[in-house]
């Protein structure tokens, strides 16, 4: 491979990850405080209101069901209006942003909901507000488990990214549909996939160890 692949490679791994990032930055930015809505507006929750709950998950609902790329297009007067282009590594982070918000608000609230309930009683007998059982009961409770539910989340956006190469987004699908494919050039396809099951592949070593870090059990 020559070396103008191999910086082609490093450029495009570089705007995977910074697509990945920033995405998860700020759908966690959402997603999280989604999660926890979903858990103390339910029934019994602490902060029970089924009409939000209702909502909130019918909205989480309609997000999820909508094909990655799919999305991507319908939006594209969204995210032309909020970065002022509708293709390149910038633009793409609009999507990805948007599919991962309703998924890492599952992800959460399914960490919550393990959280025993014995523990949440025990609080509020003693007197501590909504807020605090949340900053101080759910979330440390639920920590470990909300860290490796987020790597999953991580791994899916590599994936989405990689397709929103297919419409211009930048990155390592935009490196092997361009050259890989439409250029017919195997080895840097070949080298698009190893590089990309290297990526997943640290992700998910670096979540399990943080999530067994955290886990006090």
């Amino acid at each position: 491979m020559s070396a103008d692949i191999m910086t082609l490679l490093l450029k495009a791994l570089g705007e995977t990850l910074r697509m990945v990032a920033m995405s998860m930055v700020f759908a966690s930015a959402v997603g999280i405080p989604l999660g926890v809505l979903l858990v103390t507006t339910a029934r019994h929750g602490i902060l029970e209101c089924m009409p939000i709950n209702k909502f909130l998950a019918a909205v989480v609902n309609a997000l999820r069901s909508i094909p990655f790329i799919i999305l991507m297009v319908a939006i594209i007067p969204l995210t032309r209006a909020l970065v002022g282009t509708a293709i390149g590594t910038t633009a793409a982070i609009v999507p990805l942003t948007l599919a991962s918000i309703p998924f890492i608000g599952r992800q959460v609230e399914t960490s919550l909901n393990e959280v025993p309930y014995g523990i949440v009683e025990a609080a509020l007998s003693m007197g501590a507000t909504p807020l605090q059982i949340i900053w101080r009961v759910y979330l440390p409770e639920a920590m470990p488990s909300i860290v490796a539910q987020l790597t999953t989340v991580v791994i899916a956006l590599v994936g989405e990214s990689a397709m929103a190469g297919a419409i211009g987004g930048g990155g390592l699908g935009d490196l092997a549909i361009r050259y890989g494919y439409q250029r017919f050039r195997p080895d840097v396809m070949l080298a698009t996939i190893v590089v990309l099951i290297v990526l997943v592949q640290a992700i998910q070593f670096i979540g399990n160890t943080i999530a067994k870090k955290l886990n006090k059990k």
